[in-house]
């Protein structure tokens, strides 16, 4: 699924400030990011908080490019992505509150069900992400 340059996801990515990487990958990338984020919190995430919160960024970024993404794309990206959700869901627990914070999910608009991934943690998260965690 090769992006064109007045892709409205490539507009999109390039105005949120994505890389130029994820920009050139556009929605295959950004489905491929998520997927790989599923299997580091399938092996327990490595990573911390700040990493944690930066990748479900990224499953909004992803969120985000879907609604601009042709029907023929998401038809064909949609499989996967839900694949990768499930994967992941299973993976989580419900956290005390929003990741980003109450304030951030009002401004934003974010609520536990359409964006779940803001809203839990992994079950088995690595150590410097439990003691994050704990700590936040």
């Amino acid at each position: 699924m090769p992006q064109q340059p007045d892709d409205p996801i490539t507009e999109f990515l390039r105005k949120q400030g994505a890389s130029y990487a994820i920009v050139a990958n556009g929605l295959r990338g950004l489905v491929e990011n998520w997927e790989r984020v599923v299997d580091q919190v399938s092996k327990g995430y490595p990573q911390g908080l700040d990493d944690y919160l930066n990748d479900m960024d990224g499953r909004q970024l992803l969120e985000n490019a879907l609604e601009l993404a042709s029907v023929e794309a998401r038809a064909q990206i949609m499989p996967r992505v839900r694949a990768a959700d499930h994967r992941m869901l299973v993976l989580l627990k419900p956290a005390e509150r929003c990741l980003w914070g109450p304030i951030t999910a009002e401004d934003e608009g974010w609520t536990p069900e359409r964006n779940w991934w803001y809203f839990q943690v992994p079950k088995s998260a690595g150590p410097t992400l439990q003691q994050e965690l704990q700590d936040s």
